[in-house]
């Protein structure tokens, strides 16, 4: 079977960095370069036109911020799924892009075969994370509390109001599901459910939480006390 094949684009000012990025993507003839920018203002108005199918975006740009340009794509390509690629980790870099609308994040040490594999998995509805990262991402959600701001007062608990969840229980056990690792085919699986029904909840479990990945979902879900973990 011919592989998928994936337009994209690089926002990256780094010449050994774009060398490698461009020899990885050489390996594998289904992931098509439309082109390569340095600049943040390019990279933005690259993505206007181009529309691609992935967007590799680095934090730290000579004219302005990676979040930025995270944030103009969802705005003017919805379409295109972006992907972190940085030498900057750590947990306010990780949930400050997903925020932003990054639907994946790689550390610039990633493999070649690890750095294409994640592009055809960020195109096919994954959030690849590299996996320091990710069990970053995990420790914040298990301590309850949102990244790089001071822990709040307790509220008493009979002063506690918490609003009814939006989500419905199969929603909320998706989430929970996806909050543990799990992919899609495997949630289908437990639940006795169709791939296609997962991935129809997973996109209630946006509109309803205003997410736009499954990162960011779980984030607001565990900001506002959804998940039980």
């Amino acid at each position: 079977m011919t592989a998928v094949r994936v337009s994209v684009v690089m926002v990256e000012d780094n010449p050994l960095h774009l060398r490698r990025y461009r020899e990885n993507l050489a390996l594998d003839p289904s992931l098509v370069l439309l082109g390569e920018f340095g600049t943040a203002r390019d990279g933005m108005a690259a993505v206007a036109e181009l529309a691609p199918d992935v967007a590799l975006v680095d934090l730290g740009l000579p004219d302005g911020s990676g979040f930025d340009v995270i944030r103009h794509i969802r705005q003017v390509s919805p379409r295109t799924a972006v992907m972190v690629v940085s030498v900057f980790g750590g947990e306010r870099n990780l949930l400050e892009a997903i925020a932003a609308g990054a639907t994946g994040y790689l550390l610039k040490d990633s493999r070649a075969t690890d750095f294409n594999e994640s592009i055809h998995a960020l195109r096919a509805g994954e959030s690849p994370i590299s996996p320091s990262l990710a069990r970053l991402l995990l420790d914040r959600m298990r301590a309850g509390a949102p990244a790089a701001s001071p822990t709040p007062a307790p509220v008493p608990v009979a002063a506690a109001t918490v609003p009814p969840s939006p989500l419905s229980g199969r929603e909320t056990a998706i989430l929970e599901a996806i909050a543990r690792g799990r992919s899609l085919g495997e949630i289908g699986v437990v639940l006795h459910i169709s791939p296609l029904t997962v991935k129809t909840h997973v996109q209630n479990i946006y509109r309803k939480l205003e997410a736009t990945s499954r990162q960011h979902a779980v984030f607001l879900a565990q900001q506002r006390g959804l998940l039980k973990l």
